[in-house]
């Protein structure tokens, strides 16, 4: 529902076109709930990355949502057990600012500097980590140790009475 669906029509606008200030009022509220939808803070801080996490018996898959980011923007290290993905995506006014007469009037697409730790429950081979990034989402692939993978014992469920 529109926020002039339920205000009376006096007070939407003027004769002479300005509006009134309940309407200014209702509008600026009603970007400030927008911006918490969006994410409250996200146009000053830093953004979450969005990532999947997945295994096999071999492996362990972590994939990662960086839009409009290529090779050069993400930077993936090893240490111990935890394997962290960080890099960083500029706005686009950043990368608009040379051309003459472009005013953004509203600014939506996430920017800023991001890092992603995630622990895994054995100490990563760093030499065997491969990781790619196509189409805007990171595969970062971790090999799991040969004393991991035949560890693994898969137990059956069975109904109990």
């Amino acid at each position: 529902m529109a926020y002039h669906d339920w205000l009376p029509t006096s007070w939407l606008q003027h004769k002479d076109g300005n509006s009134e200030p309940l309407v200014s009022l209702r509008k600026q509220v009603d970007s400030l709930f927008d911006d918490f939808d969006r994410g409250f803070w996200a146009r000053s801080a830093d953004f979450a990355v969005r990532s999947n996490i997945s295994e096999t018996d071999k492996e362990v898959c972590i994939t990662a949502e960086l839009p409009g980011m290529t090779e050069d923007d993400i930077d993936v290290s090893v240490a111990g057990n935890r394997i962290t993905v960080k890099g960083q995506k500029k706005s686009e006014t950043e990368e608009r600012k040379d051309e003459e007469g472009r005013q953004f009037l509203q600014v939506e697409r996430m920017s800023g500097a991001f890092q992603r730790s995630i622990a895994l429950p054995f100490d990563i081979d760093g030499d065997a980590v491969t990781a790619k990034v196509k189409d805007g989402v990171l595969t970062v692939t971790v090999p799991k140790p040969a004393e991991v993978a035949q560890n693994t014992k898969k137990i059956e469920v069975s109904r109990s009475n």
